[in-house]
Parts: C-alpha cells; sequence; structure tokens
C-alpha cells in the first residue's frame, strides 16, 4: 500500500481545513488509512496530508468526481495547486 503526501493551498484557513470532515469521509470510503494532516507555520494557507492509500486508481478516479470537488469547495482547496507525491 503506497503512502503518498499530497500538499495545497486553502482559502478558508487552515482551523476550518482541519476540523473540515470531508477529508475522512472522501478518502475513508475508499479504504485509505493513517491520514495526517500538516500545515505551514510559516504560511497557513499551505497545508499537506499524507496517507496511506490501497488502491491508486481508485483514489485519482475519486477525485475527479463530484463528491471531491464538493468537499475540496467546503474546505477551501485550491485544485490548481495540488501535488501529490507517492513513496518510492
Amino acid at each position: 500500500m503506497p503512502t503518498i503526501i499530497a500538499h495545497h493551498n486553502i482559502t478558508k484557513g487552515a482551523d476550518h481545513w482541519l476540523a473540515s470532515p470531508k477529508r475522512k469521509q472522501l478518502f475513508g470510503a475508499l479504504g485509505v488509512s493513517n491520514i495526517r494532516t500538516f500545515v505551514n507555520p510559516q504560511d497557513p494557507t499551505r497545508v499537506a496530508i499524507l496517507m496511506d492509500v490501497p488502491d491508486m486508481d481508485a483514489m485519482a478516479k475519486a477525485l475527479q468526481g463530484k463528491e471531491a470537488a464538493d468537499a475540496m469547495a467546503f474546505d477551501g482547496v485550491v485544485p490548481e495547486s495540488i501535488v501529490i507525491l507517492v513513496e518510492s
């Protein structure tokens, strides 16, 4: 199971992003586990998540769907800023 890091910008503040249940709802349904969140202390509009993903293809497909778009909008994620790194 690969571990990934995804980092991106947010517009609604770190407290809102950290408290949001959307991340767990979206990724939990895909079997993603060990989700950890990070905030850049010098720029709290830059955040990251680290997680274990059992099926990268399923995650990629889910990220293209309406549920992910709605979750990102709720969380204030700037979609075009998303960078995903896969453990190698």
